[in-house]
């Protein structure tokens, strides 16, 4: 069984989360056929403002490599999530499921939202098994539609 730690990640980790999110959303790009997406544009600059008004979860492996990722940022009483990310070999293993549980559990608030592209079927699926429910959808362009989620924590609605 392969075995895996989740803890807050620091400003020496975004490189190496900013690799990893290059390398997770090749999938997604060649899902939409552009592979110009935000994600894959992002620079360590850009990574590291996002840092300082956020929250930044890494799994790691058994020898200390960065696995998967997960950030958010708090409005009032929202965590807004983002950038789920695992490395494609750890793809289907619960890195994925645990980093989600870890960062809502980190933010303490009484509601998550999210967003993915309406053609993830796999990460609708993921969102929706662990108590996400569609909340709108968003056109952005002629190939590129979002899909936004939200779930209440802790029983407040």
């Amino acid at each position: 069984m392969k075995t895996w730690t989740i803890a807050r990640a620091y400003k020496p980790d975004l490189q190496a989360i900013l690799e990893l999110q290059y390398l997770a959303y090749q999938s997604e790009a060649e899902l939409l056929n552009d592979f110009s997406i935000p994600p894959l544009k992002q620079t360590l600059n850009d990574l590291e403002q996002e840092y300082e008004k956020g929250i930044f979860l890494k799994a790691t492996d058994g020898n200390d490599e960065i696995i998967g990722s997960v950030r958010a940022c708090i409005d009032a009483d929202t965590a807004f999530i983002g950038k789920l990310i695992v490395h494609p070999k750890n793809q289907g293993e619960g890195v994925g499921t645990k980093l989600l549980l870890a960062i809502e559990n980190e933010c303490r608030v009484g509601r998550c939202e999210l967003f993915t592209s309406n053609k993830s079927i796999g990460n609708i699926r993921l969102y929706e098994r662990l108590g996400y429910v569609k909340l709108k959808e968003r056109r952005i362009s002629d190939s590129l539609t979002f899909v936004y989620m939200e779930k209440y924590l802790k029983g407040n609605k």
